[in-house]
């Protein structure tokens, strides 16, 4: 009789134990891990400093793991700078790395030799370095600099960009594209191009909203459009590099058709940055 409530006792702390241990894993809800998911079609502005805030360190932590390349241009060292002080920062990328080792980010001056006003080098450059990393990239981030669309050529822009994201889509498997509203600057003087890039953004919007997500620079740096003149966004100074708020890469801008983003104002918006990577996989 001893020995059956013995047996008895012990299956039920051997149970109470196993109950214990499969609890376990449950309370994190795999936050821990870095599977990328099917991801959130969104887009992503102001709104998403705090949504950022409000994820969980386990959550935040799970795009480190997923292999993301940014190609970019000064503004985009800006974000990375912003990205970096938030604790994401990025290992660097040159022309023909594997896009293997989390993030990832590069210039186009140094993966293509490509300067700022050649927009349709940079969308084919792009699609290279993502083709050369087909087997492990998961998501690309695109970004147009402020010097590539203007009046005269932002439709061919569109026309040319939106094939590159049709062919990536079919020819990678699994790939996510944040889009990126192309930046600013502080000038509304048509020849310096803020209404062109706002007509690329909202076409960004208009075409890719349903199944992307799309990083909306455009309104961070001009807080919703706040700061503009007749209908024409611009950068607001508060975002801009300036002697109150330098940029750590672009020191401060010294013309109004310039728009580099200031080191604290970049820690801010980046978080929209790393906010829409997060959509993208989560």
């Amino acid at each position: 009789m001893r020995i059956n409530v013995y047996i008895l006792f012990l299956l039920v702390f051997i149970a109470c134990t196993k109950e214990q241990n499969t609890d376990k894993p449950d309370e994190n809800n795999g936050n821990n891990n870095t599977e990328i998911g099917k991801g959130s079609p969104s887009i992503v502005g102001t709104a998403g400093e705090a949504t950022w805030d409000a994820l969980s360190n386990s959550e935040k932590n799970r795009i480190k793991g997923w292999n993301t390349l940014f190609l970019h241009q000064s503004v985009g060292q800006d974000l990375e700078e912003g990205c970096k002080a938030n604790g994401f920062p990025w290992e660097y990328y040159g022309n023909g790395d594997k896009v293997n080792k989390g993030f990832m980010g590069g210039i186009f001056v140094d993966v293509g030799n490509i300067p700022n006003g050649n927009p349709y080098e940079k969308i084919r450059v792009f699609k290279e370095q993502i083709l050369n990393s087909k087997d492990v990239v998961k998501i690309g981030v695109f970004k147009f600099g402020y010097a590539d669309i203007d009046d005269s050529n932002y439709i061919q822009v569109q026309n040319t960009y939106k094939s590159m994201v049709d062919e990536l889509k079919i020819k990678v498997s699994d790939f996510r594209l944040v889009h990126v509203t192309p930046p600013l600057v502080y000038s509304i003087e048509s020849y310096d191009g803020n209404t062109a890039r706002m007509k690329v953004g909202q076409w960004m919007k208009s075409t890719f909203a349903a199944s992307d997500v799309i990083f909306d620079l455009q309104a961070l740096e001009s807080n919703d459009g706040t700061c503009q003149l007749n209908g024409v966004w611009r950068i607001c100074p508060e975002n801009r590099n300036s002697s109150s708020d330098p940029s750590d890469v672009n020191g401060i801008d010294t013309s109004d058709g310039q728009g580099h983003i200031g080191k604290k104002a970049g820690q801010r918006i980046s978080k929209a940055l790393l906010m829409s990577i997060y959509n993208g996989g989560k």
